[in-house]
């Protein structure tokens, strides 16, 4: 390890990610069941900024965040943030890391752009499928509370990735 600048860049952007995505959770708009949070922002910006690797920090985060440290939306943690209504957008943030950072090896703005959208899509299809089993309720209500209300903000965090990534590449 030692000597592996690699290794080293990969440890040190994973600490940085972990605690900008925990600081996003913390930065919260409640809305019910599913809060308005900075934390998709930050895990898209470590994508692109991580490329596959981005990956490292957002499962770290979940793991660190079941531990028990407050990291979840509001200083939530545990299984049980995992088991209720916003699991599934917090599991939605591994495919979404993934395919962020394989999009964001190519050069070309397409790719890289239609990469973040897919990866929103992904956060929203593991939320509202998980919102469906947690809640009970059926998938156009889950729709109407856990993703409509999220579009614009959500349209603006992947313009926001976009152009901060553009700068910092």
């Amino acid at each position: 390890m030692f000597g592996d600048l690699n290794r080293s860049t990969v440890i040190a952007n994973s600490a940085a990610f972990i605690g900008l995505i925990s600081l996003g959770s913390w930065i919260s708009i409640p809305f019910i069941p599913v809060p308005f949070t900075l934390q998709t922002l930050f895990v898209l910006l470590a994508g692109a900024n991580m490329k596959r690797s981005a990956v490292i920090p957002v499962i770290l985060y979940l793991v660190l965040g079941l531990l028990g440290l407050p990291l979840y939306h509001n200083g939530l943690s545990g299984i049980g943030v995992i088991l209720g209504p916003t699991g599934g957008y917090l599991l939605g943030f591994i495919p979404a890391a993934l395919v962020t950072g394989f999009s964001y090896e190519y050069s070309a703005r397409f790719i890289r752009l239609t990469g973040l959208v897919v990866s929103i899509g992904l956060i929203y299809a593991c939320g509202l499928i998980w919102l469906t089993v947690s809640t009970g309720m059926g998938l156009v209500a889950a729709i109407l509370v856990g993703m409509l209300p999220f579009l614009l903000g959500d349209s603006i965090k992947i313009f926001a990735v976009y152009m901060i990534a553009e700068r910092l590449l």
